[in-house]
């Protein structure tokens, strides 16, 4: 009888992981405590049919977009990475904080050399109290455009979701896709001293949708049964543009932001930037038909080139004709339309009363924006093609960071100095008009500093970081994202930031790891310094983060080994 026991067991453990790994109706009922997950990374070449074009692109495993990694909250992750193709390779699991385990963070030469051509890398984390819906992507120059997945970690075993079962989950990756190598088309922009080329599609789960060129049938299709919820997780994997999202006629009720629950909030569109990630729930409460799932631009700044064909998928109803004309979604706002971005973001509460900090210990102030530096160059017509004959960068507190040939993080833990300073600035060194006032004379008086410039922060500070957007060459929307933790975003609002008039969210604020710093205003977050290690906060618009708006922040070591940056792995990979 015992062993008829155990075998009934072993059954019930076999078609609960069956279930688990073919996500029947989501959420298994997994054995409970924390378990490691497994994956196996190979770093490919697929060559690729799309645009009228035929070209071999990067990818993980030789799929686009990547496999999905499916974990449980608490779980350990182990991905080994091969890289199989000529360009160098490393991964960033997005939104993971990575809890003593900076060494796995992904960025190339701010925690690890790249994993070069041949070599192969373990990464290593625990999902330390993290649910939702967060992403995987490369973090070697422009190679996410095509290295992306999602991450998907479910609740422990037993417990619910704070809302109402779906009847299926959707993932819905949004992207940007080019018929360009990527390495190189990065190298071209830099040595050009200008802007980058438009994309040449918007994509919605690798598919460009039947607006373009040869891509009638390249088009992403979710199947709905009328009268069902359904839970569509929305990923922002763009490169240099944030994309509005909307399905024609249906209403999408927010229900979490980068990775953690909010309180219901129910909207006709959304607007994704780069990091970002939603969940939304859709009901399919219309009529039978087939109707369209768009992504279109969203584009702040002033008089910048973009691609503006929408991408569409449909979200068809069973009983619909395969041939009918899909109802087409009217409710993308203008390319321009800051108020639509506004609305959304008011309406992100977090579902609990958040551990917010009251008593600030470090206050830093950090404005962010685009710069024209003076040509330098001998062949001013090949490298100095940006505003008025200058060459393009980004900064913060007016410093374009200078990502370096080595490991930071490698060379912090062996004490070794002279390849980054720690003297980034906590404040701008002069305080004027940022908004409205910003020097505008390209290039005479746009310039930045440069350097690979850290900011040390003491374990445990508890930080309020102001993110100022500026007015040098344009104003524009910021989405910053900081590695290695979440925080809450206690305030925002436009024009100049003023202590005396900013209203501020102590109570429920969203709990975030990207935030979109408004189109000419600001933004104020606040989080506890309590993960040692490198951290990256950086612009995640890729041409952004090349010119360098961009910092790394040092959090060091506190007490004992739990608050220790361990040491690391064998088999890290060398500069």
């Amino acid at each position: 009888m015992g062993n008829l026991v155990n075998l009934s067991k072993y059954v019930l453990i076999s078609l609960l992981f069956i279930c688990a790994n073919n996500m029947v109706h989501v959420m298994a009922q997994w054995p409970k405590g924390g378990s490691t997950k497994y994956y196996d990374f190979k770093v490919q070449m697929l060559k690729v049919n799309k645009l009228c074009d035929t070209r071999n692109i990067v990818t993980i495993n030789q799929k686009y977009p990547g496999p999905v990694v499916y974990a449980q909250e608490d779980d350990r992750v182990i991905v080994k990475l091969t890289n199989e193709t000529p360009y160098n390779a490393t991964i960033h699991w997005h939104g993971v904080r990575q809890i003593l385990s900076c060494w796995s963070d992904g960025p190339s030469y701010i925690t690890q050399c790249p994993v070069q051509s041949g070599q192969t890398f373990t990464y290593e984390f625990t999902l330390v109290k993290q649910k939702g819906t967060l992403f995987w992507h490369a973090h070697f120059s422009w190679l996410r455009a095509t290295v992306y997945g999602a991450l998907i970690i479910y609740p422990k075993t037993g417990v619910p979701y704070p809302f109402k079962y779906p009847y299926e989950e959707h993932t819905i990756i949004l992207g940007e896709y080019w018929n360009q190598d990527l390495v190189q088309l990065e190298k071209n922009v830099t040595a050009s001293g200008g802007i980058a080329p438009n994309a040449d599609a918007y994509t919605i789960n690798g598919h460009p949708g039947p607006n373009y060129n040869c891509s009638a049938n390249d088009v992403y299709k979710i199947n709905v049964v009328p009268g069902k919820t359904y839970m569509l997780r929305l990923i922002g994997a763009l490169l240099n543009m944030e994309s509005f999202f909307s399905i024609a006629n249906h209403k999408l009720t927010i229900v979490e932001a980068d990775g953690e629950y909010t309180k219901p909030f129910t909207t006709d569109r959304v607007m994704l930037g780069p990091g970002h990630t939603l969940n939304v729930l859709v009901t399919a409460d219309q009529k039978i038909g087939k109707y369209s799932m768009a992504m279109g631009p969203y584009m702040s700044a002033q008089n910048a080139p973009f691609q503006n064909i929408t991408s569409i998928a449909y979200f068809q109803y069973l009983g619909a004709s395969p041939n009918s004309v899909p109802l087409p979604a009217s409710l993308l706002p203008k390319f321009n339309d800051n108020l639509a971005v506004k609305t959304v973001m008011d309406g992100l509460k977090s579902l609990e009363i958040g551990n917010v900090p009251k008593e600030i210990d470090t206050n830093l102030f950090f404005t962010i924006g685009l710069n024209v530096n003076k040509c330098g160059s001998k062949t001013p017509k090949q490298n100095c093609q940006g505003v008025n004959g200058g060459v393009m960068a980004a900064s913060m507190n007016n410093n374009s960071f200078i990502r370096p040939n080595i490991s930071i993080l490698q060379d912090y833990y062996d004490h070794i100095s002279g390849r980054y300073t720690e003297d980034f600035p906590g404040t701008p060194l002069k305080f004027y008009d940022f908004v409205n006032g910003a020097p505008n004379s390209s290039p005479n008086n746009t310039g930045s500093t440069n350097g690979t410039r850290t900011k040390v922060l003491e374990y445990g500070s508890r930080v309020q970081l102001i993110l100022q957007d500026t007015g040098t060459v344009t104003t524009e929307n910021h989405p910053i994202h900081l590695h290695g933790y979440s925080f809450y975003v206690v305030g925002y609002g436009s024009g100049n930031y003023n202590p005396q008039t900013a209203n501020f969210n102590l109570v429920d604020p969203p709990y975030m790891n990207t935030i979109g710093v408004p189109v000419g205003g600001w933004a104020a977050i606040r989080f506890v310094a309590d993960n040692p290690g490198v951290w990256f906060m950086h612009c995640h618009l890729e041409i952004h983060l090349t010119w360098g708006l961009a910092v790394t922040l040092i959090v060091k070591n506190g007490q004992g080994p739990l608050e220790t940056l361990p040491h690391p792995p064998a088999d890290m990979p060398r500069c």
